[in-house]
């Protein structure tokens, strides 16, 4: 059974740059992972006049998602989108994955203590092992 999972991710060059390759890795992986990648970049700030709707949309995002996975990059824990994805994953109960770039890496304070999976290192075993752990 396939697996849709939401990537919540810093939208920065780092961020991004590995969220894009999660993307290819469910495109091109010729049926091995099993898993669904959804893109759901916004691209504007927290502080948008757009932020509500934004909001609503990624809501609906996380909820029709089987997994959240959170991408640990280096400034995701001061990101305020980053933040409030997490506690929406923690209110609709999804599975949250949680995947850091660099294990040294300062995770966000709302990811423990909800039951997350963890892979303490961004390689397609340990990504895949927790997703379907």
């Amino acid at each position: 059974m396939t697996k849709k999972v939401f990537i919540s991710y810093h939208s920065d060059t780092e961020g991004t740059k590995h969220k894009n390759l999660l993307v290819a890795w469910s495109k091109n992986d010729n049926g091995h992972f099993d898993i669904k990648f959804d893109d759901t970049s916004v691209g504007v700030s927290i502080n948008s006049e757009d932020a509500a709707y934004i909001k609503s949309v990624i809501k609906k995002k996380i909820k029709e998602s089987t997994v959240f996975l959170s991408l640990v990059g280096e400034k995701t824990h001061k990101s305020d989108w980053c933040l409030w994805e997490n506690e929406k994953a923690v209110e609709l109960d999804k599975k949250v994955v949680v995947v850091k770039i660099k294990k040294d890496y300062t995770t966000p304070e709302n990811l423990f203590g909800i039951g997350a999976k963890w892979a303490m290192s961004f390689t397609y075993d340990a990504i895949k092992k927790a997703i379907d752990g």
